[in-house]
């Protein structure tokens, strides 16, 4: 048995973020406590793991959740999703599922600050996918691979690979996918709040 207070836990620099897998010595599930103020996100933009499910569970205030689930691989491929798109919102002391492949990104739109348990299982992901589209073969969602220099955006269908480059507008770096208007996806800048249809890519 093990057991961890949150103000022990590493925490993480960018977001108030604390890791609890490891200090509570976890093997097969991963669980993050988030303390988000008024305005801010979870890490990282719409995405989904392809190799595990996520559930999240408000502690305190709600979160917001934009939500994109393709209903076959076949949609995928296509790079038209036949999908259900759209936000949920969840109170406390509720909790939200997302399954393999379905894509989520969560925020903090209310006044108030949220807390919330991220759960997911199996403990590692290694398959994070966005959805955007290859520009080699139309497929409708890239693989991230970050274990690298840099990140990199590779299909898993044609294998093509680019790196994303920084906000043409500012220079920022964070950039991340959302639902734009419509329930299109669109690239945006974290720091300037510039949208893209197509993610700024290096040479």
């Amino acid at each position: 048995m093990e057991r961890v207070s949150t103000d022990d836990a590493e925490r993480d620099a960018r977001v108030d973020r604390h890791g609890l897998s490891n200090p509570l010595g976890t093997i097969d599930v991963a669980v993050n406590r988030y303390r988000l103020a008024p305005g801010e996100g979870f890490p990282g933009g719409l995405h989904a793991h392809v190799d595990q499910e996520e559930v999240f569970y408000v502690v305190e205030g709600e979160a917001t959740f934009e939500t994109l689930a393709w209903w076959s691989d076949a949609d995928r491929s296509s790079g038209e999703p036949a999908s259900e798109r759209g936000e949920v919102t969840v109170g406390e002391g509720e909790a939200i599922r997302f399954a393999p492949g379905e894509f989520q990104s969560g925020r903090n739109d209310s006044d108030g600050d949220l807390v919330a348990l991220a759960i997911g299982a199996p403990r590692d992901s290694e398959d994070v996918r966005i959805p955007l589209a290859c520009p080699e073969c139309g497929r409708g969602d890239v693989r991230l691979e970050t274990g690298g220099d840099e990140p990199k955006l590779v299909c898993p269908d044609c294998g093509d690979a680019r790196v994303p480059g920084a906000c043409p507008e500012c220079g920022h770096e964070d950039l991340r996918v959302a639902l734009g208007e419509g329930g299109r996806t669109v690239v945006v800048c974290q720091d300037c709040g510039a949208e893209f249809e197509d993610p700024p890519l290096r040479d």
